[in-house]
């Protein structure tokens, strides 16, 4: 028995390959699928098995492209009630590949149609070597019920069941392999390793440690990072089965004018994936700033609008096929063309262009202590906000500024800060749309000013909504 990890950083998504001798599962694939099939055939095995452990969330999944491309069966939940053509499982049934017996354990929580996959390697015995636990059981936390927020309380209720009275009942020595990891907004509170053992979680994982339910099922309901809108939009897509990735539009280059005369069309929508310092120089009006060093994926599932084609600015080619990668992995499919020449050829055609003032910590700290007018924005989540922030600011979520800009006065000067400079050009992106026209966004965001020294340090800020020990790109 072989098991191959593979991880996605941004989207913190883990899907595995399991693979006999001659034949092998994929388990939680994400949506390009090439990797696998690579993998497989480095490995000379044949894909035949791919296994959901639930209707993902945060990302689009790979089953159905899987599926085209290698003629293999699909296997997930008979209470997810997909649409496709798939194999429904239920509690107590097994699968089994050559020597490696799969047991199908129940485990609703996370989502109302979460499976388990428990793994006997009966070459070496009958004890169970690992368990595939998708978004029921992390490193250092559990998944969260409060993404279908109506039954929160419910999914609560039963995931205290789906752990203490199935999975911890597993052999502390059973391998532990979650769907996701530490940046993933599918937990609370994630570890940044990719797995763990029952043992471990059991004696570490702090989640655990609530034995009383009803204390485990409001520290799941209540004080939870925002769940993003995508979420929702996900889980549907997965359920129906998501459109293939060759029948998806082809991004067109197109030169200055095409782009122009395209946006003029309406009913398009304009990702910018520059840094946040390009997008503040210079850029289309009514643009998105989304810098791919950021969580690109994450904030374009939650705030671009789906009912418009995108079009893409970047540095370069590679660049804007590498943000019709991550947005088609959360389901923003219409990306219809990329600015061929960039923000300098359509800045050489004399077309109209707005700009946003980048201000260091030092200048944002002398306006502080100027008696000159503004309002200090803080974009960030509120854990973040209240972990630490400069007085006097206020702080509204960079997503909810979609409709909270309402509350804001557009004739105010309105200086805009996260924890680096990207979200909070996302920020400054959207008042623009609004008719905002006073904004600063503050390069290097609270880290710097905090490594200025005028404010303490924010622990939060390494990985928002994610674990204290891990650092990532926000």
């Amino acid at each position: 028995m072989q098991i191959k990890h593979h991880f996605i950083d941004k989207i913190a998504l883990s899907s595995y390959i399991l693979a006999g001798s001659d034949v092998c599962a994929i388990i939680d694939p994400q949506r390009d699928t090439d990797i696998y099939i690579n993998e497989a055939r480095a490995m000379g095995v044949e894909i035949t098995h791919i296994l959901q452990t639930h209707m993902h969330a945060d990302f689009v999944s790979g089953h159905m492209d899987l599926a085209e491309k290698t003629g293999a069966k699909i296997y997930v939940a008979k209470a997810a009630n997909c649409t496709f053509d798939h194999v429904g499982l239920s509690e107590g049934d097994t699968i089994e590949i050559e020597d490696i017996v799969i047991n199908v354990l129940e485990t609703p929580g996370h989502s109302p149609d979460h499976l388990c996959f428990v793994v006997v390697d009966t070459s070496r015995g009958e004890d169970p070597v690992c368990v595939f636990v998708g978004d029921t059981l992390f490193v250092g936390d559990v998944g969260r019920p409060d993404i279908f927020p109506d039954i929160a309380k419910e999914l609560a209720d039963k995931l205290y069941h789906s752990l203490f009275d199935k999975i911890l009942e597993l052999p502390d020595f059973c391998e532990v392999l979650p769907a996701h990891g530490a940046g993933s907004l599918c937990g609370k509170a994630m570890g940044a390793k990719w797995r763990s053992t029952i043992g471990y979680e059991k004696k570490y994982n702090n989640a655990l440690k609530i034995t009383d339910k009803d204390e485990f099922i409001r520290s799941l309901t209540e004080d939870m990072p925002s769940a993003p809108d995508h979420f929702h939009r996900c889980n549907d897509i997965n359920r129906e089965g998501p459109e293939l990735v060759s029948d998806l539009p082809r991004m067109k280059n197109l030169n200055s004018e095409s782009f122009k005369e395209r946006i003029e069309k309406g009913d398009v929508a304009i990702v910018d994936t520059r840094s946040y310092l390009a997008f503040g120089s210079l850029h289309i009006h009514g643009s998105w700033s989304l810098d791919i060093n950021g969580n690109l994926p994450t904030f374009a599932g939650w705030v671009l609008p789906v009912d418009k084609d995108l079009l893409v600015v970047a540095d370069n080619l590679e660049e804007a096929e590498k943000t019709t990668l991550w947005l088609r992995r959360v389901g923003q499919d219409r990306v219809v063309g990329y600015l061929d020449g960039g923000m300098a050829g359509w800045a050489t055609k004399g077309y109209k262009t707005n700009h946003i003032t980048q201000i260091s910590a030092e200048e944002l700290h002398d306006k502080i202590q100027s008696p000159s007018k503004f309002v200090l924005l803080d974009v960030r989540a509120l854990d973040e906000f209240e972990d630490s922030h400069i007085e006097g600011a206020i702080n509204i979520p960079v997503a909810d500024l979609r409709e909270k800009h309402k509350d804001l006065n557009k004739e105010d000067t309105i200086i805009i800060i996260c924890s680096s400079g990207n979200r909070s050009s996302l920020g400054s992106s959207i008042l623009s749309q609004n008719g905002f026209n006073n904004l600063y966004n503050v390069a290097g965001g609270m880290t710097g000013y905090s490594a200025a020294g005028y404010v303490k340090r924010c622990t939060v800020c390494e990985v928002p909504h994610g674990s204290r020990l891990y650092t990532m790109a926000e």
